[in-house]
């Protein structure tokens, strides 16, 4: 895990190639199927790139659209093992509906099958790291596809703009403060991929509870939680906030974090914001953020004696709904 982290930056060196491309027709909007970390590079892509139009579901199926809507869309079904048995099912009833379909993936089922009946693929680097630590393979992928052809020329620079062990000392830092605590990840609506991808990776690589939301939805709800009386205060002191504060988010919203800052701290809760920095271009401050958490999440599972590589959990349910 930690080689995964200190070298992320090596996959911008990637070079994602479509085989079967004359079978893919060119369209503006996309479905994106796909599970755990195989689907976070889209989630990303809608941060960076607002504008795209990608609808992602993460289920056994297709969403509920009519003929002619899915017919205008490109389907991208994405496992890192080929295996995912809910990715495999929603292929086959794209197959099933002649629906323009690619894939992603670096092997298993999913790859036979693009094989076997000339589906557009693209095949990863089959690296043997999880799935959540290809982001950057992944995001490239998903780039080639879309033909979002300028922000994968960025994305290549990050190999030498990106220094991931720089990251590491914050990152064992913030871990040192959370530990014993449950991890809540805040940040405005525009980044909610952010605060999502840092939760799993707190859960999957820190083997801890952690939780996310977004402003400024959480004022009208969740913080009413926390206004704890003596009968609730031991619940709320077992949290830590981190707030992921972006410059470029509507004055408000920051307004908002500042506010919500200075009430969380007046009863008592741990609260840490950081600034996301503003000087870099988007993918760099967005894969900059994600590092710190690589290295939180890291060194949080280090200090619980957890495994960071490995998730058993994961293995074990696969096991019993099998049964």
């Amino acid at each position: 895990m930690y080689e995964s982290i200190i070298n992320f930056n090596k996959q911008f060196s990637y070079k994602p190639e479509i085989v079967n491309a004359d079978k893919l027709e060119e369209k503006s909007s996309f479905i994106v199927i796909g599970m755990g970390g195989s689907v976070l590079a889209p989630l990303l892509i809608k941060t960076c790139k607002p504008e795209i139009d990608i609808l992602i579901e993460r289920d056994y199926c297709l969403p509920k659209l009519n003929s002619e809507e899915l017919k205008n869309k490109t389907i991208i079904l994405s496992s890192y093992s080929g295996n995912t048995e809910e990715v495999i099912t929603a292929y086959n009833e794209a197959k099933d509906k002649n629906l323009n379909i690619s894939i992603i993936t670096a092997g298993g089922k999913l790859l036979s099958l693009a094989k076997e009946n000339n589906t557009p693929y693209i095949e990863l680097p089959n690296t043997g790291i999880q799935p959540r630590m290809a982001l950057g393979l992944f995001t490239k992928a998903f780039l080639k596809i879309m033909k979002v052809e300028n922000d994968l020329k960025q994305l290549t620079t990050l190999e030498n703009n990106l220094n991931p062990k720089s990251f590491e000392e914050k990152g064992k830092a913030l871990a040192e403060k959370i530990k014993n605590f449950v991890p809540v990840i805040y940040t405005s609506n525009k980044n909610t991929s952010l605060a999502y991808i840092w939760k799993i990776k707190l859960n999957e690589t820190g083997k801890i509870p952690a939780f996310c939301n977004v402003l400024p939805e959480l004022n009208h709800n969740e913080m009413t939680g926390f206004d704890m009386n003596n009968l609730t205060k031991e619940l709320s002191s077992k949290f830590y906030f981190i707030i992921l504060k972006d410059k470029n988010d509507n004055p408000k919203i920051i307004k908002r974090m500042e506010v919500l800052e200075k009430l969380y701290k007046d009863r008592n809760l741990s609260v840490e914001t950081i600034e996301l920095e503003d000087e870099k271009e988007i993918w760099e401050k967005c894969f900059s953020a994600l590092l710190l958490a690589d290295f939180t999440a890291y060194y949080t599972a280090i200090g619980y004696g957890s495994d960071p590589e490995q998730v058993p959990m994961v293995e074990e349910f696969k096991k019993l709904i099998l049964e």
